[in-house]
């Protein structure tokens, strides 16, 4: 009976994409001079596994180009070829090759057959040209069982049988990538000759055990867990409510479930998290190529690449620092002529960086560039009509990159000018319930952070009351809560009721009056006031009550609902009634913009 290889197509692509991944970082780590017997074979393993499986599915086009890429790093393990800039480029310009051949196979069209052709070809050229020095001591050596085919894993034909379309995601403890886990190796020495060396290395890594699970049951699953969590809130109210003043068995059990409920919870939220080296790997070759493309010489640098985040946030964080990170070269760093008359180094410095903060992701993208021009900014902002004003805090300021169409390009180039990249940025984020924040020093850089939730299943949140109705403020947008005094708040002509803070006057929003509620705080001195930040300012918002902290089961209001400016989402109480999650940047964004317009 014949077996239909077809259902295990998805899974040769998918392991293809890492192998072509794992051959981009390690070309752009090697060191021309000294490189690393590791990296090499790594490279000829990667190129000998995407090889194997092409054959098995008849791609002939893919095999041909990663049969050439491992003829030349055969000759390289071998001491026949040195490595070179010539090699590394022509690699990888075979890479992309490959990326495109396995696009239109997963597509179903036909695949651009020259241009592999040509690839395969320049790879066999540099091969058979013999090497121009003797083989130094620390040639690389070849790994036992590197060149035999039977040690090398089939990566597909070994696979599970399984439904090709359904595949979401590996479910284990997750290094499925060795690079993912691995720690940078700071003693591994970087060439200096391209314009661009990622400053991680990683060494290789025994696998884990893995199986692929749909994302789709995963999915499943994680709403599973989130309606047993509505469904013990209400209990607790429940038991609270009648038995508030003894402990019986009851009370036992419920904290029992809690118990078990919440670490059934963090085991499914567990599966869903993927490191963020995911999304990381791919910048060294875009940024080698940018920096190329520019004339600049820049050193990227990426550290927390084993920070876990959840698998819908990976996705969706992909564009916004692809974002960060071509502005950070085209704007932040400067040509290596500017830089050495400004008494800097001619290679500029890039770091992505990734690391939890409490419940929390933070990302930085950091360049040691020209910083941001306050007046440069302030004076494009005027002449697109964005209201601006120079009373306005640094803060708020750096934010006006952020506009749609704002750009400080002079000219429209493929890079950059249209001012639609940094647009992009914070509406990605916003979507994701994250923040952005700028920090810069004029000539020696940019900091620009990324606050993210970890999952976008589950929220820590304040539940506040407006009038008889109850609504969630994410937590990490609130910084503090104070019971204000009368005289602490006034009223300014055109601007609205103001609070001072330490010395700072933030606008007053009343929630009632956002939402058009009844509310119980009259006088100026009643009620709550929680000091909200977001969008480079910050905001007092007026409750009538805090309620207290809750970890709350996020739902989509546009799914059940419509869209509602403000809210971001919704939940359900112990109570069994449906609280509105607050769009703080919104809320925010909204306040200061009424300001602006009124100065």
């Amino acid at each position: 009976m014949a077996i239909d290889l077809k259902q295990f197509h998805d899974v040769f692509f998918e392991e293809a994409e890492e192998h072509l991944s794992a051959i981009e970082r390690l070309l752009l780590n090697l060191d021309l001079v000294r490189p690393s017997a590791e990296d090499i074979n790594g490279i000829f393993r990667a190129a000998h596994s995407i090889k194997g499986g092409a054959n098995m599915f008849g791609f002939g086009e893919i095999s041909g180009v990663t049969h050439a890429m491992e003829t030349v790093f055969d000759g390289v393990r071998a001491g026949a070829l040195d490595v070179s800039g010539e090699i590394i480029d022509t690699v990888l310009r075979g890479s992309d090759a490959v990326r495109g051949a396995l696009a239109a196979q997963r597509a179903g069209v036909s695949v651009d057959a020259a241009s592999a052709l040509e690839i395969a070809s320049q790879l066999e050229r540099i091969a058979s040209t013999k090497r121009s020095a003797p083989v130094p001591d620390t040639a690389a050596v070849a790994a036992p069982g590197a060149a035999g085919d039977g040690a090398e894993r089939a990566p597909a034909g070994e696979a599970q049988p399984a439904q090709a379309a359904d595949f979401g995601l590996f479910v284990d403890d997750f290094p499925a990538r060795p690079e993912a886990s691995a720690a940078p190796r700071g003693d591994e020495p970087t060439h200096a000759e391209p314009a661009i060396a990622a400053g991680v290395h990683a060494p290789g890594a025994a696998e884990t055990l893995s199986i692929r699970v749909s994302a789709r049951k995963i999915d499943r699953l994680i709403d599973l867990v989130g309606e047993l969590v509505i469904g013990h809130s209400m209990l607790r109210r429940e038991h609270e409510v009648r038995m508030s003043d003894s402990v019986d068995t009851l009370a036992l059990g419920l904290a029992n479930v809690e118990r078990n409920l919440r670490d059934l919870q963090d085991a499914a939220l567990a599966i869903r998290m993927i490191p963020i080296a995911f999304v990381f790997d791919r910048f060294p070759r875009m940024a080698r190529d940018l920096a190329h493309k520019l004339g600049k010489k820049v050193e990227l640098t990426m550290t927390g690449e084993a920070t876990e985040l959840d698998k819908a946030l990976i996705e969706k964080v992909t564009d916004p620092l692809t974002h960060l990170i071509r502005n950070a070269i085209d704007h932040g760093i400067e040509t290596p002529e500017v830089r050495a008359a400004a008494g800097k180094p001619e290679s500029g410095k890039v770091t992505l960086r990734a690391n939890h903060q409490g419940g929390s992701i933070v990302i930085e993208v950091i360049d040691d560039g020209r910083g941001l021009p306050r007046e440069n900014i302030l004076a494009i902002a005027r002449e697109r009509g964005i209201a601006v004003s120079d009373s306005m805090s640094d803060s708020q300021v750096w934010q006006i990159i952020f506009e749609p169409g704002f750009s400080t390009s002079k000219q429209v180039t493929d890079i950059s000018g249209r001012g639609v990249g940094m647009d992009v940025v914070r509406r990605n984020i916003h979507e994701m319930g994250g923040r952005v924040e700028v920090r810069t020093t004029p000539n020696a850089g940019t900091r620009i952070s990324i606050k993210l939730p970890l999952t976008l299943a589950i929220l820590e949140g304040m539940s506040v009351r407006a009038g008889e109705e109850i609504y969630i403020i994410p937590l990490t947008h609130i910084t503090e809560s104070l019971q204000p005094t009368a005289a602490s708040v006034s009223t300014v002509s055109g601007r609205g009721r103001v609070v001072a803070v330490r010395g700072e006057y933030l606008p007053v929003v009343s929630l009632a009056d956002a939402f058009k509620l009844p509310g119980d705080a009259q006088r100026r001195d009643e009620g709550i006031l929680v000091i909200l930040e977001a969008e480079g300012g910050k905001t007092a918002l007026l409750v009538d009550e805090l309620v207290g902290q809750h970890q709350v089961v996020i739902k989509s209001l546009e799914t059940n609902y419509r869209r509602v400016p403000g809210v971001s989402g919704a939940t359900i109480m112990g109570d069994g009634r449906v609280a509105l999650i607050l769009d703080v940047s919104y809320i925010v964004g909204l306040c200061h913009s009424r300001l602006d317009r009124a100065a």
